[in-house]
């Protein structure tokens, strides 16, 4: 008898394989793991019900794909917005008269 196969090839951990994708109870009992690989090796992808769902990756990888966005002070914001139909005026109202 041989020892050469004594011991099986190790298998990937169930719900993770090595091409980044995960099942969502493994990414959710795993999450620490999650959130490094994705820092230590890019995106990684996570299915729910066997359809991939998300991609969670590092911040760097985000802020380098997503398109910064310019932010208006907030005056010039309001002025863009072209709201000179809306009405905005205010009926005179006084109150009601309560009884004491």
């Amino acid at each position: 008898m041989s020892k050469q196969n004594r011991h099986p090839p190790k298998r990937e951990k169930a719900g993770f394989h090595q091409s980044g994708r995960w099942s969502l109870e493994t990414a959710k009992a795993r999450f620490s793991e999650l959130v490094r690989h994705a820092r230590d090796e890019g995106p990684q992808r996570v299915s729910v019900r066997g359809r991939e769902a998300v991609v969670i990756m590092s911040v760097e990888d985000y802020d380098r794909l997503a398109p910064a966005k310019p932010r208006l002070p907030f005056v010039e914001f309001m002025e863009s917005l072209s709201l000179s139909e809306l009405n905005v005026e205010r009926e005179n109202d006084s109150g009601r008269d309560v009884e004491l």
